[in-house]
């Protein structure tokens, strides 16, 4: 019953830079930015991996209320971390590259405005009546129509620190890999994880933590199976 919002990720955004050449001359400045933003975007990019995991790994066999719970708390998850890296930009300070201040309150506003979204996604799934399976999965691919378009937002709204040489000195910090899984995806099964767990998550764009380097993963992970709705 997750097949629908699994084909929303599927199309989705993995906070991957887009990378060309750096300038050695602003090289220094450019590196500590980055080093700056990405040690503090670390863990919130683990954390919306690990929240798209958990929407991944739902069994297709799943019981509405597991779905319902699992998904739910993805979207809360993701919501926490996107207002967590726009504070990580703030943080930083405009990047020292050209139009940085206007490049820095870009991103702040999309990353909020792309976490309030999420939030609307949660309210919408918690809504959905689990006890009956045929109108909770009609309800499910609103879900997933609604995803879909946030998935766009999720690409904008980093995208001006992905070009240049500001995304290329980002890309080399570790803290903006792509994340490994933190367990491995479950085969099947409830997806809905136990209070305090997490399903490991590697971006769905790159789920796998072999990525060139030359990608960094602030992106949400490509939504590959989210809403798994049996017909």
């Amino acid at each position: 019953m997750n097949k629908k919002l699994a084909a929303a990720l599927s199309g989705g955004a993995v906070l991957v830079l887009a990378l060309s050449g750096c300038s050695d001359d602003e090289g220094n400045k450019v590196d500590d930015w980055a080093k700056t933003f990405c040690d503090q975007a670390k863990p919130q990019i683990q954390k919306r991996a690990d929240a798209h995991q958990i929407i991944i790994s739902t069994a297709a066999d799943s019981k509405p209320a597991e779905i319902q719970a699992a998904d739910s708390k993805a979207f809360q998850d993701i919501a926490n971390a996107d207002r967590a890296l726009a504070k990580a930009v703030e943080s930083a300070g405009a990047p020292p590259v050209e139009n940085g201040e206007k490049v820095q309150q870009d991103a702040i506003k999309e990353l909020n405005a792309t976490a309030v979204a999420y939030e609307g996604l949660k309210k919408q799934v918690d809504a959905l009546d689990p006890t009956n399976q045929q109108k909770f999965a009609d309800g499910l691919q609103g879900v997933a129509d609604g995803l879909t378009k946030i998935e766009k937002m999720d690409q904008n709204a980093l995208s001006k620190l992905e070009e240049g040489e500001l995304g290329q000195a980002m890309a080399k910090q570790p803290g903006c890999q792509k994340p490994t899984a933190s367990t491995p995806p479950k085969a099947s099964g409830s997806a809905a994880p136990k209070p305090g767990s997490t399903a490991s998550g590697s971006s769905a764009k790159g789920s796998d933590s072999s990525e060139p380097s030359g990608k960094s993963s602030t992106k949400p992970a490509e939504k590959t199976s989210s809403a798994k709705t049996e017909e």
